[in-house]
């Protein structure tokens, strides 16, 4: 990424230079760059679930293998959330920021040559790992990159991302899948093509000013000040805690409420969600919403309502607080599935409502994963908090993703959905006990405990 000079406030002024700073082509170029992780995360797990019906038939793939390949990268983003969270917050954001996105690159070629579900296992798993790697690498640069006025807009962009990422991922499977018993290996190597892209975008993203000062290296974090913000800013223009934080700390006293907070919320809000984009064409035909034929678009249609959520909370970010947005759309977001759940045989337009209702409301939870483990957690281990959100999240995700075919063929779509509600009831209590609020503080100010 090519310096540019964003517009400062003088130094010495009082005023935190990275907080108070105005929206530059810098931070949008960053915004850009940082979402392409999660784009890339969406596309990767919706395309098994598109995959999944071409490919199941033809190696015979009953319930339980039909999960374990869906809920496999789900597995692996466990592993690369909390692995490489504290391996960023250790070395620094800017050294895997570019070599994850490589290693996507070649488990996504790899998977168009498997030659049965052992194969196509490990790398799913893999390539989670990359995948997962990603989130609190990315999403840590851009939190200590962004003014506190647009911060919540900028990380909310991420998920944005993702589910256009995931929309895509219909989209492009039923072209792919018309291309004859092997384009199931087209759809799982296609992810490869915008990682590439991003990896040459990436190169040259200077470091984390913040975490380069938690680290001592003053005059590396000087560098960095003057490269985006031109050559009067300094370090003295940056509000730095009085002592450091400890990393355990993220497990005990104020940050371990914090944690089991990121934790739950992200992870009930995610289980229903991953099970639903991963096995959406299924889902849909169980319901009576799509013929077999075309479940795919009818999938494809249902994730742009859940990229249309997240388009109607983004504006609100910086509006409403974080704790009445998060319990009220959580709340919303319940109610549908729970009657999806206990009427499982309504009519398709008032299903079809209730189901995008879901959709819709589920957007403000979602847009929130992300914004608040950023802003809860001090630079001295705020990728390790993300990763360790990211982690427990996806293994909800990887129960919900692997138990869905297995609850289809013995329960029907009824329970199924009445389970995804009732875990969907418990984010929403979670986050009236635990919530806190963050809206307008600066981010140290709302990392410290």
């Amino acid at each position: 990424m090519p310096p540019t000079t964003a517009t400062q406030p003088a130094a010495g002024s009082g005023r935190d230079l990275l907080e108070d700073s105005k929206l530059s082509s810098f931070h949008r170029r960053l915004t850009v760059y940082s979402a392409g992780g999660p784009f890339l995360d969406g596309l990767i797990l919706g395309v098994i679930g598109v995959a999944l019906t071409q490919l199941g038939p033809q190696w015979n793939l009953g319930g339980a293998w039909e999960g374990l390949l869906a809920a496999a990268a789900l597995l692996g983003l466990l592993v690369g959330g909390t692995v490489f969270g504290y391996v960023t917050d250790r070395f620094g954001r800017h050294i895997m920021y570019t070599i994850d996105l490589a290693a996507i690159v070649v488990f996504s070629v790899a998977q168009a040559f498997v030659t049965g579900p052992e194969q196509l296992l490990v790398l799913r798993f893999l390539i989670g790992v990359a995948v997962g790697a990603d989130y609190p690498i990315a999403t840590s640069l851009l939190a200590e990159f962004s003014p506190r006025k647009h911060r919540g807009a900028m990380l909310g962009l991420l998920t944005v991302m993702w589910s256009l990422g995931s929309a895509a991922a219909y989209f492009i499977g039923d072209v792919l899948t018309q291309l004859g018993p092997d384009g199931w290996r087209w759809l799982l190597a296609c992810p490869a093509i915008p990682a590439a892209v991003l990896v040459l975008m990436r190169m040259g993203t200077p470091e984390s000013p913040r975490w380069l000062l938690s680290q001592g290296r003053t005059e590396e974090a000087q560098a960095v000040m003057r490269k985006v913000f031109g050559p009067h800013a300094t370090i003295d223009d940056l509000e730095v805690p009085a002592e450091p934080a400890r990393l355990t700390a993220v497990f005990r006293g104020v940050y371990g409420r914090r944690t089991v907070f990121v934790s739950a919320f992200w992870a009930c809000s995610v289980m229903p969600i991953y099970a639903i984009y991963a096995f959406g064409p299924q889902l849909l035909t169980a319901m009576g919403l799509a013929g077999e034929d075309d479940s795919n678009l009818g999938s494809g249609v249902i994730n742009l309502v859940f990229l249309l959520g997240c388009l109607v909370f983004l504006p609100l970010l910086g509006r409403i607080g974080r704790r009445p947005l998060l319990i009220f759309s959580f709340a919303a977001a319940t109610l549908p599935l729970l009657v999806l759940g206990v009427f499982p045989d309504l009519p398709a337009v008032p299903a079809g409502i209730l189901f995008a209702g879901y959709a819709i409301a589920i957007g403000g939870p979602t847009l929130l994963q992300w914004i608040y483990p950023n802003e809860l957690f001090p630079t001295e281990f705020r990728a390790t908090a993300v990763g360790i959100g990211t982690g427990f999240s996806r293994v909800a995700a990887a129960a919900g993703t692997f138990l869905t075919p297995i609850a289809l063929e013995s329960w029907g779509v009824g329970a199924t959905l009445l389970i995804a509600g009732i875990v969907s009831l418990a984010g929403t209590l979670i986050s009236v006990a635990l919530a806190p609020e963050t809206l307008g503080a600066s981010l140290e100010s709302s990392s410290r405990g």
